[in-house]
């Protein structure tokens, strides 16, 4: 009898989860756990918590929403609390379980705990799933990919590359183990009740995904993507694809078939162009590692004296700015930000307000409910122009933009609550 135990991650669901699939395939018996990494509760280097308040309920809705799922199948999800190697060395060692697989994450922290997992003579299997082209189609290794978006871009275009097919989700799941641990006091959420703009797991994700599409909103999304407020100015699926509640690869097939029905235009296209951003930056961190989370990046360039005063300023909102003061008032309140507002904050942070790119991607991490490790990382160095941008980095006037994208100040109106 094969006993396996399945970590879920930033994968969060049970369509298209090849990983997942796969154990069900190989295991006899299958335990399906996710870990509260108590490295999630500590402080940053900046002073606050690394996975803030809306990330966390968001989060939690969706852990919850995947237990209730398997749970209405036979079988369970157990939370378990700690550090992710001495949670699956005592749950291994406890059941007698062969193997542990798990979804693969190119990020540091996810790559040393499965480095020492290995030491330990664990037999992790991971799967890397989380990227709408299949690494293995790529017209280049990923070594050795184009250093630029706009080559790489070209590169998948000249060689048809659309996405890579979706998988069914399994049409069983093997029994628990008898001997099961139970879900630890985690479960409880963040210990707060929050009007977030969006409701976490799976099938809140097809909702959302099936109603954008039968509202016909692709056909709308360059021409919106760069607006700041509302739901339909751009296509919202980031905090679902950020833990996973669904997948890039269905996307695209869905967004292909829409193509099908109704002819491609200028607004599909760009929502594909979109998703193709997002593997871009996951595939970057085959290339370079850990160099992107250096203070210098893949540049030659020094680090910057953090000032405390400064970005207290900024990540309260009370710059010199009521237009950035707006978006960051926004962030802290929703756990969202349209990425145009991303762009502009950041690039005030780093240029304006002379700041360390590293505060200002690690107050990201802890307030987005979509925060993606790649997309992080990628875009704070694409704007400080510490990453591959061949333009050497992003300095966005921000009074031309404030003049072009909130012309009547309602949406500093909105957020500050001032006279129009």
């Amino acid at each position: 009898m094969r006993l396996i135990v399945y970590w879920f991650r930033n994968d969060l669901r049970l369509e298209d989860n090849p990983a997942f699939s796969q154990a069900c395939i190989d295991a006899d018996v299958l335990l399906p756990i996710v870990i509260h990494d108590t490295k999630q509760d500590l402080n940053t280097p900046w002073g606050f918590k690394r996975v803030g308040l809306c990330r966390r309920q968001f989060e939690h809705e969706s852990i919850t929403a995947l237990k209730i799922q398997l749970q209405s199948i036979g079988s369970d999800l157990i939370v378990l609390k700690g550090s992710p190697v001495e949670v699956i060395t005592e749950t291994l060692h406890k059941l007698g379980a062969q193997s542990v697989y798990t979804q693969k994450i190119e990020a540091p922290e996810e790559n040393q705990d499965t480095e020492r997992l290995n030491a330990m003579g664990v037999d992790v299997r991971e799967f890397w799933q989380s990227s709408m082209l299949d690494p293995a189609d790529l017209p280049f290794e990923l070594k050795s990919m184009p250093e630029s978006f706009s080559r790489f871009r070209q590169r998948i275009e000249a060689a048809k590359l659309t996405y890579a097919t979706p998988v069914a989700k399994p049409t069983r799941v093997p029994p628990l183990p008898k001997n099961h641990p139970e879900s630890d006091p985690f479960t409880g959420g963040c210990g707060t009740s929050m009007a977030l703009p969006f409701k976490g797991g799976a099938q809140n994700a097809q909702n959302h995904i099936d109603q954008y599409f039968l509202r016909r909103l692709p056909d709308t999304y360059k021409k919106t993507r760069n607006q700041l407020m509302g739901m339909d100015y751009s296509s919202k699926f980031s905090p679902w694809l950020a833990l996973g509640c669904c997948s890039a690869r269905s996307i695209a097939h869905r967004l292909n078939a829409y193509e099908q029905q109704f002819g491609a235009n200028e607004g599909t296209y760009w929502l594909w162009f979109e998703l193709l951003w997002r593997d871009y930056f996951e595939f970057l961190a085959f290339k370079y590692g850990k160099k992107l989370f250096r203070a210098r990046g893949l540049s030659d360039q020094g680090s910057v004296t953090f000032d405390a005063r400064s970005f207290d300023q900024w990540i309260t909102g009370r710059t010199e700015n009521s237009f950035i003061n707006a978006g960051m008032t926004e962030l802290s309140q929703t756990g969202y930000l349209s990425n145009r507002m991303r762009q502009i904050v950041a690039s005030y942070w780093i240029y304006d307000m002379q700041g360390d790119w590293r505060a200002g991607a690690s107050w990201f991490e802890s307030q987005l409910m979509d925060y993606d490790v790649y997309s992080n990382v990628g875009n704070w160095l694409y704007i400080a122009g510490r990453g591959t941008d061949p333009r050497g980095g992003r300095h966005f006037n921000v009074v031309k933009q404030a003049l072009e994208h909130d012309p009547d100040n309602r949406y500093q109106h909105h957020w500050l609550r001032t006279p129009l």
